[in-house]
């Protein structure tokens, strides 16, 4: 149900990101809009999902595991009053230094470029804030098992920025277009939030409560919510240093960083966070003496991790061997180029390389955060951002000229530092782990069989491209990674693989559940 919602919400998201290239394609506006946009974004990434999820979710689920569901309610409400407040705060001093924040984490914006980065930050902040409350309505839902609805909540903020793409595309110039993008992104914010408020009012019994009785429970919550915001805070560090040395490139640059890590992030997401979302209030349900507990989650991280690598292997060398195909179908249109294309295949290519540590570093992180240690995860995201930004500066700015490539080629050595990182910090995360809970319980020659597999697909979907020659890039699509995906299921099959297996017969069922309807 994670990932259905999360397909969903992606899938309109990608449908944005085609409009919104069809109409601005890599230009200034477009590169003002990427860079004004993560700037606010700081809120929902810093307080939202992740640090809620990693603090809120082990302690609300674990009271309702233990039949206490009165004092379950009124933790969520007053963590609900504490956030509500805090974020507001925040939002009126993000409104308020937009010009400072835009000359921090875009440096390199000059002129009207910066103007309009000003403007769309402060059209951005209330929005972002709206998205933190968001989160604390899917932490709520996710330990009630409502999976779908919190994850799907986001299809209605993409659609409102859709509306102002289409109602405004043919209608302003580019500059005022993202402006009405920025208000459509507030407006959208809104609505995710209403679309789950009835179910949370319905599961807590109002808003209105008091701390008394739960103080313990509050202040535990609180006390993980530190470092886990210490982790995502230097996470968002590194992305914004990212944006800062995007901002010295080319025009263009920042633009096709947004639309790969908009491809990037779906995966992420989809297998990623779904998996590890679905586990999390699992695993904290865990109880039982250090040896049964530890046995109970070895078995579900090793499921866990087998769940996603099925899928994310065969996305990695999807992304990195198909990625023209991909983006041509997506975003070639209108001003949207050929060579627009293959940049951002270029730039996709290299963060997807380490796609695989990202996904499965995700469930790591979660079975630390079921252990209510949060620190641990941290300490690593430090390490992380700290290679990342070193390397990614290098790579970025310095590597091109030595290389004889131009300039703007920059990006994607950015993205390829990005993925150098992401598997140090999967190293650091498995072995600490490992010396805590044991092994998880995963077949030897599971990632070989995995990666000959889709290395068997890669063969078939390059054989369709080639068969097929030049045609509209999205029926090429469709023949292409059609080929590419029953070629990896049928090869996986064959080698014995227990979630190929599993798929199908998923498949089957639901076919014949159709059948006899």
């Amino acid at each position: 149900m994670v990932a259905l919602g999360i397909f969903l919400s992606r899938v309109v998201g990608l449908v944005r990101m085609r409009i919104f290239g069809h109409f601005l394609a890599t230009g200034d506006a477009a590169d003002a809009f990427t860079a004004a946009f993560r700037i606010p974004n700081i809120l929902q990434n810093l307080l939202g999902e992740g640090a809620l999820s990693a603090s809120f979710i082990p302690v609300y689920a674990g009271l309702l595991n233990r039949g206490d569901p009165e004092s379950a309610r009124r933790v969520a409400r007053a963590i609900g009053a504490l956030i509500g407040l805090f974020v507001a705060l925040c939002v009126a001093l993000g409104v308020f230094a937009a010009p400072w924040l835009t000359d921090l984490v875009a440096a390199g914006t000059e002129g009207a470029k910066r103007d309009l980065t000003v403007r769309l930050v402060r059209i951005l902040f209330p929005g972002a804030g709206l998205l933190v409350l968001s989160a604390w309505c899917l932490g709520i839902l996710n330990s009630h098992r409502r999976f779908f609805l919190s994850y799907a909540a986001p299809v209605a903020w993409n659609v409102a920025m859709i509306v102002a793409l289409l109602g405004w595309g043919n209608r302003t110039g580019v500059e005022e277009l993202v402006a009405k993008v920025a208000w459509g992104s507030v407006v959208g914010s809104l609505a995710q939030v209403l679309v789950q408020l009835p179910t949370v009012l319905r599961v807590l019994g109002g808003l209105a409560g008091t701390f008394k009785g739960v103080e313990r429970e509050v202040g535990r919550v609180l006390h993980n919510f530190g470092p886990a915001v210490l982790g995502r805070g230097v996470v968002q560090i590194s992305a914004y240093v990212d944006t800062l040395i995007a901002s010295f490139l080319p025009t263009g640059g920042q633009a096709a960083l947004g639309y790969a890590l908009t491809l990037y992030n779906l995966p992420v997401s989809l297998f990623g966070m779904s998996v590890s979302a679905a586990e999390l209030p699992e695993m904290a349900g865990g109880e039982g003496a250090d040896e049964a507990r530890a046995a109970w989650l070895r078995e579900r991280l090793g499921k866990g991790l087998r769940q996603i690598a099925f899928f994310v292997v065969p996305t990695t060398w999807g992304f990195v061997l198909l990625g023209n195909v991909i983006i041509a179908a997506l975003y070639q249109s209108g001003r949207f180029t050929t060579d627009d294309t293959n940049y951002v295949w270029a730039v996709l290519a290299g963060c997807s390389l380490g796609l695989l540590a990202t996904t499965l570093g995700r469930l790591y992180s979660s079975t630390f955060y079921a252990l209510h240690d949060t620190r641990t995860p941290s300490r690593f995201a430090i390490l992380r951002v700290a290679s990342n930004v070193l390397v990614g500066w290098w790579l970025a700015l310095r590597a091109p000229a030595l290389l004889g490539v131009p300039e703007r080629w920059g990006a994607a050595g950015l993205t390829f530092a990005f993925s150098l990182s992401g598997w140090l910090e999967f190293w650091l995360l498995r072995r600490a782990l490992t010396a805590r809970i044991g092994h998880p319980a995963v077949a030897r020659g599971f990632l070989p069989r995995l990666w000959l597999a889709a290395a068997a697909g890669t063969a078939v979907g390059w054989g369709a491209h080639l068969a097929i020659g030049a045609v509209h890039p999205i029926p090429a699509a469709v023949v292409v990674l059609g080929a590419y995906g029953a070629a990896y299921l049928a090869t996986s099959l064959g080698l014995g693989v227990p979630e190929a297996r599993a798929v199908l017969g998923r498949v089957q069922a639901r076919l014949g559940a159709r059948a006899v309807r």
